[in-house]
């Protein structure tokens, strides 16, 4: 027998007989404290941490307060831990933000009650709950709240939060799922049983059955109503108390007022044996509201899984290279700088850097393209993508928890939260509706109890049941997670949550032009030499390649690119400056030298001079002299004409570039864009865009490569960048094309029009179900089993509607 602790590694005393187990295999604990550690840890599949660690864990009872009540609070404080945090938690300066799942909510009006419970908590810097999904990204301020007091804070409503893992959301929606059949497979059985023996009081009540008979089956009846009312109508109450525990009316509490009043005037009537009992009419209410409520589940489970497919792309295990041997480790674990084997067919682990190898590498969760790509030695790859047919070790640049995957699972959830000003406004009428509703109900019993006494309570059950909210809570999130779910399918990653409210309404599209609207892999056409000498010294074609490239080699713009090839080592380079959109100036065996815009190195004398350098992409000069000039081609995006026809036909066209404006217009001739500017800074392109929304009163949205875009893209409406990077949470772009292609912009246009179409039409339901509903179930013509249908399929419709989002 093991004679030490596994969690703390202290020798058990004798007596103790605890275990835990890990991994299927029962561990020994030395104490009630490291048994409950052992526990949590398990019971959040983090058994790998024991696989890992480097040294045994602190002594359970040291961490465990003794002001902690209840083992849950104990659970969730021993989350705050950082060995446990540094799998599900992305640190921001001061602040940590993390998505939580949360296991209760139910409809728009439980996330609601988790965010205002939350909002009030100091410390707390943002909280947005999706009811489709149901999870909960929460960002908060480490110094001033831990994450158990957020856990915690979320548990005394009634609900429970825990880290969100995709694999174990699909686990939890399936035994979810199973108590759910198992509700309805109970419900169900006894209603039919019910009804058949209402079926035999209806016929007895013609044939003269005995009293003692009519008794005898209304309290079979009573007996078999209990498990539907108590087991089967469970979840409804459990909304109901939650919503009024912090003094709140959710759609739970009407339909629970009904049930319980139903069964509550029957079972009276059996008791007292005096006036007609409804056994059948509330187990048939309590079973249709099952059903919509568990059609309702597979749904947003549907739609919510989808969205978190992205995570299960991450492989559990590495081939780690350590001191030149191969060792399988966990794919978390995995720090920057670490070499990686990754061998045919593998799934990628982390964003990388190419050190040895090429192979070709299948990036369809970035992109949508099945189409692998050609990778080789510098080259980066992103987790989550997968390798074809060669073997790559690389060096790891980014931790899991940083990692482009986690970028875009983390800005997609933040995005699918968000709440359109139409979604805000109908939250509160929600709200009043309810109340609205119970005072409607309040005055119909009125009203009936004095004309028509022995209906006046089931048309009060139907005016409880039928103008239930339900679908106008759901109209707004469920569309807008099925929406962004497509865009992420198809390779657009939408970062800001106003995009798809801005869309729909923009009338005016500005593109920059080098490696947006043409593909930014320039080549140099040509290379004119100035007939001037320098210090008596006539330069080659050669020689100015070489001068011009050590120039170019201290830049990261596209026109910079071309000259790498013709880099030689033997020249050196000192006081070198970049200038931003302008060029580089540089000393070179002490001479100045400076290449970039004509317009920017020249005086207009001199460009007169020699009129052929206006239309050259850049030149080189040495002491106020032109050397150089060079012409660049770059060539035009394949997809781009196509795009720029589409908009032309309902939308204005720009073009905005730093090019010479010759350049541009030849561009703008080609793709048939209307208005072209030339010759621009990144503030002079800004510029352009505040004048056009100003004079012109123009929606604008605009298209760069995310270089040195960031004034620009701050004074568009909508800004989009093209291609990925290893950090897009910094991209000031809010709408990323991950596959890097114009025709995504006609996508995320259309796909915004039909989400605003999606979104009023659930809205036109909604409101226009319960506008006629209302008045017809406080008139009576409508019956409690009208009323439950109606209230489901209203519910399901919209969540169905949205779901066309996802078709292609």
């Amino acid at each position: 027998m093991p004679n030490s602790c596994f969690h703390c590694n202290e020798p058990i005393p004798q007596g103790i007989n605890l275990y835990v187990s890990i991994d299927k295999k029962k561990q020994p604990m030395c104490c009630i404290g490291c048994q409950a550690v052992a526990q949590t840890i398990v019971d959040n599949n983090l058994t790998q941490y024991y696989q890992f660690r480097t040294e045994p864990a602190q002594k359970g009872t040291d961490l465990i307060p003794e002001a902690l009540k209840t083992q849950q609070h104990q659970k969730n404080k021993l989350l705050d831990e950082e060995v446990l945090q540094s799998e599900f938690i992305y640190h921001d300066k001061d602040s940590k933000e993390a998505i939580l799942t949360v296991e209760g909510i139910s409809c728009a009006a439980c996330a609601w009650l988790i965010e205002m419970q939350l909002s009030k908590l100091t410390g707390i810097l943002k909280i947005s709950v999706n009811a489709t999904t149901q999870r909960a990204t929460v960002k908060w301020q480490d110094d001033i709240l831990q994450l158990s007091d957020i856990l915690n804070a979320i548990e005394h409503i009634g609900y429970i939060a825990l880290p969100f893992k995709a694999n174990e959301i699909e686990q939890r929606n399936k035994a979810i799922s199973k108590v759910f059949i198992k509700r309805l497979g109970i419900s169900g059985i006894l209603m039919m049983q019910i009804m058949m023996i209402a079926v035999g009081l209806y016929f007895g009540a013609f044939s003269d059955m005995a009293e003692h008979n009519k008794i005898y089956l209304r309290w079979i009846s009573f007996i078999l109503a209990i498990p539907v009312v108590s087991y089967g109508a469970f979840p409804f109450y459990k909304g109901a108390i939650n919503a009024l525990k912090i003094k709140h009316l959710s759609m739970d509490v009407p339909v629970s007022i009904a049930i319980i009043l139903a069964f509550s005037a029957s079972a009276w009537a059996t008791i007292t044996k005096q006036g007609e009992v409804y056994f059948e009419s509330v187990s048939m209410f309590t079973f249709l509201l099952l059903i919509g409520k568990f059609l309702e589940f597979r749904a947003r489970s549907y739609a919510a899984q989808t969205s978190a497919n992205l995570l299960k792309l991450m492989p559990m295990v590495a081939t780690r290279i350590k001191n030149s041997s191969e060792e399988l480790v966990a794919a978390k674990l995995l720090k920057v700088d670490d070499l990686v084997l990754i061998k045919p067919g593998e799934i990628i682990p982390a964003d990388s850097l190419i050190i040895h190898g090429n192979s070709q590498v299948n990036e369809a969760m970035l992109s949508g393209e099945q189409i692998p790509v050609e990778k080789t030695v510098n080259d980066s790859i992103f987790a989550g993508t997968i390798n074809g047919d060669g073997n790559l070790t690389v060096q790891v640049k980014q931790p899991s928890n940083q990692s482009f995957l986690s970028q875009l699972i983390r800005l997609s959830e933040q995005s699918q939260a968000h709440k359109p000003k139409l979604a805000r406004f109908s939250d509160k009428v929600a709200q009043y509706f309810i109340a609205i509703i119970l005072i409607t109900a309040i005055g119909t019993a009125i009203y009936w109890q004095q004309h028509l006494p022995e209906e006046a309570f089931w048309i009060t059950l139907s005016v409880l049941v039928a103008t239930c909210p339900c679908a106008l809570s759901l109209a707004t999130p469920t569309a807008l997670t099925c929406a962004t779910t497509r865009l992420n399918s198809d390779g657009i990653m939408v970062k800001s949550s106003h995009v798809m409210e801005t869309m729909p309404i923009i009338d005016c599209f500005a593109f920059d032009k080098t490696g947006t609207l043409t593909t930014g892999d320039f080549v140099i056409d040509r290379v004119e030499i100035a007939q001037s000498n320098i210090n008596d010294h006539v330069y080659t074609r050669r020689e100015v390649l070489a001068i011009a490239a050590a120039l170019e080699s201290h830049s990261e713009h596209p026109l910079a690119k071309p000259f790498i090839q013709y880099r030689d080592l033997n020249i050196s380079t000192e006081a070198i400056k970049v200038h931003s959109g302008q060029g580089v100036i540089g000393r070179i065996k002490d001479q100045n030298f400076s290449i970039g815009k004509a317009s920017w190195l020249l005086a207009s004398t001199e460009q007169k001079k020699n009129k052929s350098i206006i239309n050259a992409s850049c030149v080189l000069v040495s002491e106020n002299k032109l050397i150089a000039a060079f012409y660049l081609v770059d060539k035009i995006r394949d997809d781009a004409k196509s795009l720029i026809n589409k908009l032309n036909i309902s939308h204005q066209t720009l073009m905005l570039s730093g090019d010479n404006q010759n350049a541009c217009e030849k561009i703008g001739r080609e793709l048939s864009i209307s208005q072209c500017y030339g010759n621009l800074s990144a503030t002079d392109k800004m510029t352009v865009i505040k004048k056009q929304q100003e004079n012109n009163k123009k929606i604008i949205a605009m298209i760069g490569d995310g270089v040195n875009d960031s004034p620009v893209f701050g004074a568009a409406h909508v800004s989009m960048a093209m291609g990925c990077g290893t950090d897009i949470a910094k991209s000031g772009a809010d709408v990323i094309l991950l596959n890097n292609k114009l025709a995504s912009i006609s996508t995320l246009s259309r796909i915004s029009i039909k989400t605003k179409r999606i979104i009023f039409q659930n809205y036109l339901w909604a409101f226009g179900y319960n506008a006629i509903v209302l008045p017809l179930a406080v008139s009576g013509f409508i019956t409690p089993y009208m009323a439950v249908i109606g209230m489901s399929v209203s519910s399901i419709l919209v969540i169905s509607n949205s779901l066309r989002l996802l078709k292609k």
